[in-house]
């Protein structure tokens, strides 16, 4: 009810994220549950985006749990991106590089055509 409470004192600005949730699985940074995108978009009227570069800590997984993000059904991505990941001062083990990037941004477009949805880049 955090969100209901931000909104009933005016902020309609509001977005819900997907950032993965702790659990005891210690291979990723969290555990991301993509089941939650639809239920989300079931149970509320507010727009949810995933965040599968905190969502799973791990640069590899960023393509795949994106793409399964848009196929359930979210309303953005946040991705972490960094020109060399490898001497970031933070979170590079999550970072794409800036061609990952890229081919994940095609891969996205595709799957959106092919999902009737149109993509916007920011």
């Amino acid at each position: 009810m955090s969100a209901e409470y931000i909104l009933s004192q005016g902020n309609r600005q509001l977005m819900l994220c997907d950032r993965g949730i702790r659990t005891f699985e210690n291979y990723t940074r969290n555990t991301m549950d993509i089941s939650a995108i639809p239920i989300i978009h079931k149970v509320s009227h507010l727009p949810i985006i995933a965040d599968p570069s905190h969502g799973t800590g791990k640069w590899y997984l960023v393509t795949p749990m994106s793409l399964a993000a848009v196929a359930a059904g979210c309303d953005g991505l946040m991705i972490e991106v960094h020109p060399s990941p490898d001497h970031a001062l933070k979170d590079g083990s999550q970072s794409l590089t800036f061609d990952n990037f890229k081919r994940l941004m095609v891969q996205v477009q595709a799957l959106s055509q092919a999902l009737g949805r149109k993509v916007a880049v920011a």
